[in-house]
């Protein structure tokens, strides 16, 4: 019998408990992007304010599964949908490049049916595509997912229903433009869950701030073997060899940032100032080709923490297995799978999903990425690379046949120099909007580590 990596069909949540009030403080602007457009060789938009966003369906969410020896092909189809897009937004965004909407629009299409008929074929009968797959291979432009950064009093239109919800909670201007919130102006709106179990202690793994610069726009567990499967740039601690084209051997013979031999790949996209400085990826893939320009901030703290939200006990994990949280592509997507927030030390318990917070002097920008706390108990990855982890319900409990595992949160700080602006790498299409942060692990932990994590935990110890 073939193997292959399956995909859930339970409903997908909203957002971990701690983002629920985010987003009830966000209001409309969720799908509001931040377009960041104040560097070479793209100052000035006004063509990619006019057009929009390219929005496509999210075509790996439509696959139930994939048989695991036509694994790597249905990446590379994946990345290949990924490129298309990318190329027609910068048509349409980029004055003189040529082709109108409804050329630029119909040769995506075009392309995107000859894609998804070969991913199709590599996925096989049971991989839950749809027979027509006309509606995955046409794309729309939104214009209302458009924020020009030039343009400070850009106002987004309102939703029907939700144009007052940002008042009073964080929806003041701020002298950055539209995407940008004083934290001081935003209510506190942190719930945290009760911790009623006994599990209550913690485990660090101190990994450093990225002093070596270990950068690529790959993403080995999405995209694996894939050169800029990201079409952006990540920082990574910890494992000193990550890269698209890591398998687990070469990862588990690796050395570590991590003071602790911790030899797991954690990573996120890297922030950048938009103060008009060139970076050395100005011209190369994942850095200016992919619009993604500005001076790559080093973090101040990158802090790697696991525990158990609400004191369940939790299980051992599985060296190899892989977990994602947040989604790169939010903005089109929708907010269902964001599980990154931002915020300023002194003001942690004010989170923002969908606007970059204004820090006050002294004061730094917090980017905090909650991942997954159940796991099937099985399965190191799945096609999707969710389906085999979930978050627990509010009481700690996880779906039926999930157990509880110890929750990494990666708490990552910068210094962000007054008045001047930043953003998060993304694709393209995704304007930098920050509710498209996300962050990725692979667990190369030895097993007795694995095994220190859970005893630290529900032995309500500080262990690392």
């Amino acid at each position: 019998m073939m193997k292959v990596h399956k995909r859930g069909r339970s409903r997908r949540r909203l957002l971990a408990l701690l983002l629920a009030g985010v987003l009830a403080v966000s209001g409309a602007s969720v799908l509001a992007a931040a377009a960041f457009a104040g560097q070479r060789p793209w100052r000035s938009q006004p063509a990619a304010a006019r057009t929009g966003t390219v929005a496509c369906g999210d075509v790996g969410a439509s696959l139930a599964s994939v048989p695991e020896a036509a694994q790597a092909e249905v990446d590379q189809d994946l990345a290949d949908l990924d490129v298309q897009v990318a190329d027609a937004y910068r048509t349409l965004s980029e004055p003189g490049s040529g082709g109108g909407e409804q050329n630029v629009m119909g040769a995506l299409a075009e392309k995107r049916s000859t894609t998804l008929r070969k991913l199709a074929a590599n996925a096989g009968a049971d991989s839950g595509l749809p027979k027509d797959l006309s509606g995955l291979a046409n794309c729309s432009i939104r214009r209302d997912l458009v924020v020009d950064a030039s343009a400070q009093d850009y106002a987004p239109p309102a939703r029907s229903g939700t144009a007052d919800r940002n008042k009073g909670s964080g929806g003041g201007r701020s002298a950055l433009g539209r995407g940008f919130v004083d934290i001081r102006s935003v209510s506190p709106n942190v719930v945290k869950p009760a911790r009623t179990g006994p599990a209550t202690g913690t485990f660090t793994s101190r990994c450093g701030r990225n002093e070596n610069r270990h950068l690529n726009p790959d993403n080995v567990i999405v995209a694996p073997g894939v050169s800029n499967g990201a079409h952006h740039m990540h920082d990574y601690v910890g494992n000193l060899v990550t890269s698209a084209f890591s398998a687990n051997g070469k990862l588990a013979a690796a050395g570590t940032t991590c003071s602790n031999g911790d030899q797991s790949a954690y990573y996120w996209p890297v922030l950048r100032l938009l103060d008009g400085a060139d970076e050395s990826d100005f011209k190369a893939p994942g850095g200016g080709k992919d619009r993604n320009v500005g001076r790559i901030l080093q973090p101040a703290e990158a802090g790697i923490t696991y525990s158990s939200p609400t004191g369940t006990k939790v299980q051992p994990m599985k060296r190899f297995l892989r977990i994602i949280t947040g989604d790169a592509k939010a903005l089109t997507n929708g907010p269902a799978n964001a599980h990154a927030s931002w915020s300023c030390t002194g003001f942690e318990d004010r989170q923002l999903a969908d606007k970059y917070p204004v820090c006050p002097g002294g004061s730094r920008v917090v980017r905090t990425l909650t991942f997954p706390d159940c796991w099937d108990g099985k399965n190191i990855d799945s096609a999707n690379h969710r389906s085999h982890t979930a978050f627990s319900d509010a009481r700690g409990g996880c779906p039926k046949n999930f157990r509880a595992i110890a929750q990494l949160v990666e708490r990552v700080t910068y210094e962000v120099p007054s008045g001047v602006r930043f953003a998060v790498d993304s694709f393209p299409e995704q304007l930098h909007n920050p509710i498209t942060d996300h962050g990725d692990f692979v667990n190369v932990m030895n097993q007795n580590l694995l095994d220190q994590v859970a005893s630290c935990v529900n032995e309500g110890r500080r262990c690392g």
